[in-house]
């Protein structure tokens, strides 16, 4: 999906170690629609060279404020103008300074003044140089100044120190530039996200659940809220931080789960279940641990089905939300895909082959099939990041068709 499709990147890069990483995240803005630009420092050529970048980029590398070729057409101006956005990565805390005391004396800095495109800064630098309160003073001023900051990460340095300053990964700043450039156009929207696994208690120590880690309904929920809906969202437990701009409501069991669904439900304007819900419950949960027995070697556990909250949501006669599923299949998927989405009523339902390595439930990635009862779509493998943006937009297309 390229989620950069026209915009128009300008990359400062300047001497940091991390500068190599410069040519992969390239890749990766190009990968994703982006053209881009290069401006390197001169110090940024001592770690990697302008041919590399212009061989990734597919476009001269500027690194000269007084070449006569360019200038001649004020060449610094031109790519000032050009810019739907300037991303200074890795910025050194010398960049960081020069452009907080708004000096001009090289090209990249130059460009900083003269253009009035955002600007987001990646810092990288030694753990103790990011915690200078010098380097903390210029980002401060560059925050007051509308730049955005993004990073740094924290971890093992190339000095061999161990803390803030890492320049963030090329990926994550693809993702940065991708939530920059969305389009707040769900305002009006409001989305109910269920995620994650449930809980059946057994006793006050054990419990029933499945390997849902509920990442592919957090970067539904992040996704949504991205683009300005308003998105309610019902975990299970789970170990993942609350999306911003997020209103989270914690559950643990089918049961809770459903009760909190039907408080949702009518209130949204769409209602997506994403969960691994538990099809079945303990019918009774011991209120003391349950102990091995001397010549026991069995245990039977009695089950009881749990409310089915998908289609409790779908079955409403009023106020009812436009109502997505999830079916988690091994064989026949879209055969059982379609049964489930006719048989719940829903009005589209997203189908992932879980038996497929690397795919579904605890990976970074995934693969779906969307159906509905007038066609179906493929969303090939992409990170659960990416897909959680490319199903968003799937399901406001055909939630909006069902409006008119």
């Amino acid at each position: 999906m390229q989620t950069l499709a026209g915009k128009k990147i300008l990359l400062g890069i300047s001497g940091g170690i991390a500068a190599y990483k410069c040519a992969e995240l390239t890749r990766r803005l190009i990968e994703r629609g982006a053209e881009v630009r290069i401006v390197m420092t001169q110090s940024a050529q001592e770690f990697i060279t302008p041919l590399t970048m212009q061989a990734v980029s597919g476009n001269p590398v500027s690194d000269s404020l007084f070449d006569p070729a360019a200038e001649a057409s004020m060449g610094h101006i031109e790519l000032a103008k050009w810019a739907d956005l300037v991303l200074l990565a890795p910025a050194t805390a010398d960049l960081i300074a020069r452009i907080a005391a708004g000096m001009g004396n090289d090209l990249l800095s130059t460009l900083c003044l003269a253009t009035d495109s955002p600007i987001a800064v990646a810092p990288a630098m030694n753990q103790q140089m990011y915690s200078n309160i010098a380097t903390q003073e210029n980002l401060a001023t560059l925050a007051r100044r509308s730049f955005h900051i993004w990073g740094p990460a924290s971890g093992e340095q190339a000095c061999g120190d161990v803390g803030p300053g890492r320049m963030l990964e090329p990926m994550d700043l693809v993702h940065r530039a991708e939530d920059f450039f969305q389009p707040a156009d769900l305002s009006n929207i409001k989305i109910a996200i269920t995620a994650g696994p449930t809980r059946e208690s057994i006793d006050p120590v054990r419990y029933l659940t499945n390997h849902s880690s509920g990442k592919m309904g957090y970067a539904i929920a992040e996704a949504a809220a991205k683009r300005g809906a308003h998105v309610t969202l019902i975990s299970g437990p789970v170990n993942l931080a609350t999306p911003a701009n997020v209103e989270r409501v914690d559950t643990d069991s089918a049961e809770q789960m459903h009760q909190a669904a039907m408080d949702a439900a009518t209130n949204h304007d769409i209602f997506i279940s994403c969960a691994a819900v538990a099809d079945f419950r303990p019918a009774e949960i011991a209120t003391q641990k349950m102990k091995k027995k001397s010549g026991e070697d069995e245990m039977v556990l009695r089950l009881v089905k749990n409310p089915d909250i998908v289609a409790s949501v779908a079955g409403l006669t009023e106020q009812r939300p436009f109502t997505v599923g999830f079916a988690a299949e091994t064989q026949d998927v879209e055969q059982y895909a379609r049964g489930k989405l006719s048989r719940k009523n829903l009005d589209l339902i997203c189908a992932n082959d879980v038996s497929q390595q690397g795919l579904g439930f605890n990976s970074d990635s995934n693969a779906l099939h969307l159906y509905w009862p007038e066609g179906d779509k493929a969303l090939p493998l992409a990170s659960k990041h990416e897909l959680g943006q490319q199903l968003i937009s799937e399901i406001i297309d055909q939630f909006k068709a069902k409006q008119h």
